[in-house]
């Protein structure tokens, strides 16, 4: 006890000393250890207790004092605390890319009279937006984009007089957006200095205040689009001559276009659509800066086509369609050579006269008058226009790489581990794009991460598409590292903050832009802890004298768990085996033993702030193996605890299943009175967390049919491959995983069962499932068969289609689709339970055929049901009907990838139905 206590006490002076010596004041130390003590997955250079002198990772320090916290993509968890007020000095926060950082903005942010950027894009915050940040007066630039932020707008933002870049688009703000008055309460229309408004997808609603805009403002882009405004457009808009980009589309505006848009002469791009505007169309005559125009979905009825369509001398493009227009397309008196598309579809067009000009653009008639006779449906006017057309970055003379798992060949042909991301434009003219213009794109961004001196080899653009629910272009960003295969914390957080800080100035037909980063897992070449300074050399001294001290310490440990591994690799089941009542060690495949000490270091002693769920089963912790593999450890609660017996054969039965669309069983721990079972860590939540927008993620209808192709092989493979096969008996939303490539996982293997030979075709057991979910026939008799499974999966692909629960305000979703369906109508007439967001002008490619598949899955009887290798192949044939190659099932998670609208994050694993033992919670029939 002696030797110990002062063991204590050295190692007490050690860290006085140490303290002494850095180069970190010791304020901002404190505050930074108190701001991240409880984030999970910080940078693992953060040793010590001199983070300026030791060059912890993201973080950038002047004179003692910490001035810039940067840590993007890093997947950190945890809160933004009120500790924040205790780094005073900060100019520079960005945490973006974080979706595990949750909870609010906590009100003491305003005590950070010094920042000059705060941007937190595509985090879990939630919350109102904090009125102090309204003290933040050297603030210049401000990005809150892709959160869950609801309330209104605080008025206060209006005292950031210095401010350039207003970002809070794509959250959940509401209400009206705030002006000053008399009273000295501030407004946005007090940002003078402000080029950017960005403002789309939330709920604000009244009409747009006249006192908003004035001539005193150097906006740039004012960008509202997608929210609930209505109204008139206020003629103030007229005042900004500065503007280039306007979006006022998809609100409620009504009445006509204020006359006062035509002063505005710097404007390239004027989005209107989906509003209820009507009248004339304005007269854009002298708007010689415009390329864009998009007036489609309202309800303007001119007699003719005004003359600007034909004369502007930059306009590229014009979107007229679904309006009353009438009368007569004339292009004879000449037009732009710039231009390339006029859609004017679904108006009443009644006569086209081209000129004698060859005409160099497409024109777009169908659904008028002048298109409705079979002979005319022949005539290219008469054509719908072409999708955007698919673009993936050529190959730079020479010839792509086959690359081990998780490596992508670079546009150079090196294998490496790329940084991926979406990058996205919330202006343009997506219809026009060609290759000419890709590759500019691409050079723009190499040169500007050349600029910054960042380690980028090169960048890689494709999947480009048009996000159906709010008309932004989105193209995937891979950018690949320079002289190594991977990039360490520093590159990432680095081309991160490139782009989310708009270091990166985009070529003007894609500006203005967005990015949203994805958590990068393939981390290499950390930096080492550096120091130059005496005082670090005085810590190294002070070191090695206690080092010196704990030397025979350590030697005896070390010597001791020695010889304990080396009885544990001759038996590495020997704990099982001290156990009377366990049987024989597990016969495992592929799944590997681990201690109790192995699984309390790598959860940090199964801390809190590693618990990334919990239920009556125990709690689920996040541990990170040695070599860097990220898993989720169940641990089980005294109670919930099987037999040996029955947890070895749960563990043997998870371990012999091995398939891409399975969650894989890591290993086990059964050691000190423990049952502990370690998987693969699944970062992208359930399906139902999507479907319901807890987990960010929101997928169109392709992304729809191959989590569901997936899902199916996953099943049809324990029903016909695993030996013997196996019945998961708890198929739902919840138990289907989505990775980081958005592929779908079955998991939850707690109450499957195994059909040995003599139980072919069926088994008699105790009736046990989820409700909503479970087959009646199973129900009633107790006779469980694959098809019990196949009937679950038929729930799970009517919540696709509809995004509703099985039972949802006691309506049951199999009989609720019964009741509506129609086949002989369109869309089966199911327009009133299809979820809205995979709908758009026409049905999605399959639906009706999928549909119908799903209620053969539900039939009443097992028998008319199919199995789940012909489901598979129905799922496969539909996607082959929407034009896709179903064996290309993964996708980059950037594939129709939004911030959801609104609800907090749950945590895939904070779930109670999340458990795998037979005696867990959902060992019972559980309503939903």
């Amino acid at each position: 006890m002696e030797h110990h206590n002062k063991l204590f006490l050295l190692l007490m002076l050690l860290i006085q000393v140490l303290l002494v010596a850095a180069q970190t004041n010791s304020q901002d130390y404190n505050g930074l250890a108190a701001l991240t003590g409880f984030w999970t997955n910080r940078p693992p250079n953060w040793v010590g207790t001199d983070p300026c002198g030791s060059n912890w990772e993201g973080i950038r320090c002047s004179n003692s004092r910490i001035t810039e916290l940067k840590l993007l993509s890093m997947n950190l968890e945890g809160q933004l605390s009120s500790a924040i007020q205790q780094l005073p000095e900060l100019d520079t926060l960005d945490l973006s890319y974080n979706t595990g950082l949750t909870g609010t903005i906590p009100q003491e942010i305003g005590s950070l009279k010094k920042l000059k950027s705060l941007a937190l894009v595509g985090c879990g915050l939630s919350g109102p937006i904090p009125d102090s940040i309204g003290a933040l007066k050297q603030l210049t630039f401000l990005a809150l984009n892709m959160n869950r932020f609801n309330g209104t707008i605080p008025g206060s933002i209006g005292n950031l007089t210095n401010i350039n870049w207003l970002d809070v688009a794509d959250n959940q703000l509401e209400g009206q957006l705030p002006v000053s008055d008399n009273k000295g309460t501030p407004g946005l229309d007090l940002l003078l200095q402000a080029q950017h408004f960005h403002m789309g997808n939330n709920k604000f609603s009244g009409q747009l205040p006249e006192k908003l805009f004035n001539s005193k403002m150097l906006l740039k882009h004012v960008l509202l689009d997608n929210n609930q405004l209505q109204g008139s457009i206020p003629s103030s808009l007229g005042q900004v001559s500065t503007l280039e980009v306007l979006r006022l589309d998809t609100n409620g505006f009504s009445g006509a276009v204020p006359s006062t848009l035509k002063n505005l002469g710097q404007l390239s791009e004027l989005y209107l659509s989906h509003n209820k505007l009507n009248g004339s169309l304005p007269d854009l005559t002298g708007l010689n800066s415009l390329s864009y125009v998009d007036m489609s979905n309202n309800s303007f009825n001119d007699s003719d086509i005004p003359l600007w369509v034909s004369s502007l001398q930059s306009l590229t493009t014009v979107l007229l369609g679904d309006n009353q227009l009438s009368g007569t397309l004339n292009l004879t008196s000449g037009y732009s050579n710039s231009l390339q598309l006029i859609d004017l579809q679904d108006n009443q067009i009644t006569d086209y006269k081209p000129g004698s000009k060859k005409i160099n653009f497409q024109v777009v008639l169908a659904g008028n008058p002048i298109c409705h006779e079979s002979e005319a449906q022949k005539l290219s006017y008469c054509q719908l226009p072409l999708q955007t057309p698919a673009y993936t970055t050529p190959l730079n003379n020479c010839s792509a790489q086959s690359c081990s798992s998780g490596q992508v060949s670079s546009p150079n042909c090196k294998c490496a581990y790329p940084y991926t991301g979406t990058l996205y434009s919330r202006a343009l003219s997506f219809t026009t794009l060609n290759d000419t213009d890709y590759k500019e794109l691409e050079q723009s961004l190499l040169k500007s991460f050349e600029s910054q001196k960042l380690p980028v080899d090169s960048v890689s653009l494709s999947n480009p598409s048009r996000n159906a629910s709010n008309n932004n272009f989105q193209l995937t960003l891979d950018v690949f590292p320079s002289q190594t295969d991977r990039f360490n914390r520093t590159g990432v957080s680095s081309v991160a903050f490139v782009l989310s800080n708009q270091i990166f100035k985009a070529p003007e037909f894609f500006s203005p832009y967005f990015f949203n980063g994805l958590n990068y897992q393939y981390y290499g070449g950390e930096p080492k802890s550096k120091s130059k300074h005496t005082g670090a050399i005085i810590g190294a001294v002070v070191a090695v004298v206690v080092f010196l001290g704990l030397a025979f310490v350590i030697g005896m440990y070390a010597l001791r768990q020695k010889r304990r591994a080396e009885r544990s690799e001759l038996n590495p089941f020997a704990n099982w085996e001290q156990n009377p009542n366990s049987g024989a060690a597990p016969q495992l495949k592929g799944a590997r033993w681990f201690s109790f000490e192995d699984l309390r270091k790598y959860t940090n002693n199964f801390s809190e702030s590693n618990t990334i769920g919990s239920g009556g089963y125990g709690k689920v912790y996040q541990g990170v193996l040695p070599a860097g593999e990220v898993v989720a450890i169940k641990r089980a609660a005294q109670e919930s605890m099987q037999g040996a017996v029955e947890f070895k054969t749960e563990i043997e039965l998870l371990s012999r299943v091995h398939h891409k669309n399975l969650v894989s069983l890591v290993g086990f721990c059964f050691e000190k009175g423990e049952q502990m079972l370690v998987y693969e860590y699944v970062p992208n939540g359930t399906i139902m967390d999507s479907l319901t927008g807890k987990s960010g993620i929101s997928m169109d209808w392709i992304r729809r049919l191959k989590v569901a192709l997936g899902a199916a092989r996953g099943l049809a493979y324990l029903h016909e491959l695993a030996n013997p096969p196996i019945i998961h008996r708890d198929i739902k939303s919840s138990n289907i995983l989505l990775d980081s490539h958005l592929n779908a996982k079955v998991a939850d293997f707690g109450l499957s069962k195994l059909l040995v030979d003599s139980e072919r075709g069926h088994v008699t057991t105790q009736v046990k499932g989820t409700m909503g979910y479970l087959d009646p026939e199973y129900y009633m008799s107790q006779q469980l068969t694959e098809k019990s499974d196949v009937y679950s999966f038929g729930v799970v692909m009517l919540e696709l289609v509809t995004a509703k629960r099985p039972i949802e305000q006691g309506k049951y979703i199999v009989r609720e689709v019964m009741r509506v369906m129609d086949t002989s109508k369109d869309l089966y007439n199911l327009h009133s339970i299809v979820d809205p967001t995979i709908v758009s002008s026409t049905s999605p490619k399959g639906l009706e055929k999928f549909v119908e598949v799903a209620m053969r899955c539900v039939k009443e009887y097992a028998s008319e049901r199919p199995s789940m290798a012909e489901v598979v192949k129905e799922i496969e044939n539909i996607i082959q009907l929407a034009g896709l190659n179903p064996s290309v099932e993964s996708a980059s998670t950037t594939e129709s990838y939004e911030v959801p609208l609104g609800q907090n994050v749950k945590h895939l694993y904070d779930n109670e139905d999340f458990s795998h033992s037979g005696n867990f919670p959902t060992a019972k029939i559980e309503p939903q």
